[in-house]
């Protein structure tokens, strides 16, 4: 079915609320959904949240039912929500959760109870805990490597970082160190910061006394502008990058000029109408943007809510294969749907092209990642 057919009926295709219960149909598939709609993630959250209404509601003649909760970004809600996704709704499959922390809660629930989870969030877990857990972002260390890349063609030899102190900030720091080692870059200052701090300046007075030629901030959303914002006050005049975590237009928005210049990996989504018709992406990602921005107003656009738009079609393709073996509403199913989800190929979302496997539970290659800069307060792909 092309992607412009499914977007078709986005008015009729209705939110379920939270207390809404899953359809005593066993031939229904029910997808939980735990998502960060509000508290510090919530800039990543709502948008994935209004992306479910654009979902379709029939896969393979089986109707779908989407059960949606807030966790608040709070990793003990989330893992609350995902055991009463599973126990309670009975659901097939769990998207979610919005950020990394939360994420990793809700794996461990998907893990014990044995239910498929697609993350929208790039958590990073030991091999132990991968067998359910799938994601639709793209692998930090796929993105870190465009940043080195650039850092290196630049001249950059010293780098400062100031991320999360969380799981975020620390899959960044564990990918980073090696690359910026192969490249002949020192990462010795490194400051960390919480989701919901009101002032880095502290950390931002240790990184600019210590000159470093570039400074990685990594955080997501809205939080990322604080510690470039107050970098720059503080006199530092060099490089700064952000990661893909940053990648929304509320960034742009509250940052105002401070963020002119930031480089940045993204995934085609966020400049769809920039990239070659050659890539895969280009077309499902603009007919996205189209749905979204329809229902929700002009600029409404955020690549955080194409995440949960993959995870459909990634849900999408492996469900036919997962039928052919047992009924929705049963574990012989999610045994089914996991594994047909782990051998996915080639299948073409709005952040690039998934080619699952036993051993990477990403699936993305190059063809997910782009390097953009913001340029007159919007994104401008570079060559």
């Amino acid at each position: 079915m092309k992607l412009s057919m499914k977007l078709a009926g986005v008015a009729a295709a209705g939110l379920m609320a939270s207390a809404m219960v899953a359809s005593a149909q066993t031939k229904d598939i029910n997808v939980g959904v735990t998502l960060s709609s509000t508290g510090p993630a919530a800039a990543l959250g709502v948008p994935e949240r209004n992306t479910i209404p654009l979902l379709p509601t029939e896969i393979a003649g089986h109707k779908v039912n989407y059960i949606v909760l807030d966790d608040a970004t709070d990793a003990t809600q989330a893992g609350r929500n995902a055991r009463k996704l599973i126990t309670e709704d009975k659901v097939d499959i769990i998207f979610g959760s919005s950020s990394t922390p939360t994420s990793v809660a809700v794996a461990e629930i998907t893990n014990e109870l044995e239910v498929p989870q697609i993350a929208v969030a790039p958590l990073d877990l030991p091999a132990d805990k991968e067998k359910w857990v799938f994601r639709t972002p793209q692998h930090v260390r796929l993105m870190a490597g465009a940043l080195v890349d650039h850092m290196k063609e630049n001249g950059v030899k010293k780098l400062g970082f100031i991320g999360y102190a969380d799981a975020y900030g620390e899959v960044w720091l564990k990918e980073m160190r090696p690359l910026v080692e192969k490249a002949g870059i020192s990462m010795e200052n490194v400051e960390r910061f919480n989701r919901n701090d009101t002032s880095v300046t502290g950390q931002a007075l240790k990184l600019v006394a210590a000159k470093p030629d570039a400074i990685l901030v990594v955080a997501s959303g809205t939080p990322s502008v604080l510690p470039q914002v107050t970098l720059q006050d503080r006199g530092f005049k060099g490089q700064i990058y952000q990661t893909h975590g940053t990648a929304s237009k509320e960034y742009i928005r509250v940052g105002g000029k401070a963020v002119e210049g930031t480089i940045l990996p993204v995934g085609p989504v966020v400049i769809a109408e920039q990239l070659p018709d050659s890539h895969p992406s280009k077309q499902p990602g603009i007919e996205y943007i189209k749905a979204y921005e329809k229902m929700y107003g002009e600029g409404s656009f955020s690549s955080f809510g194409a995440h949960i738009f993959d995870a459909y079609l990634v849900l999408e393709a492996a469900a036919p294969e997962a039928l052919k073996k047992a009924e929705p509403g049963t574990q012989a199913f999610r045994a089914a749907l996991r594994d047909a989800i782990e051998n996915s190929e080639e299948v073409v979302g709005s952040h690039g092209v998934f080619n699952m496997s036993p051993t990477d539970h990403f699936g993305h290659d190059e063809r997910a990642r782009m390097l953009v800069e913001v340029k007159d307060g919007d994104w401008k792909l570079m060559k």
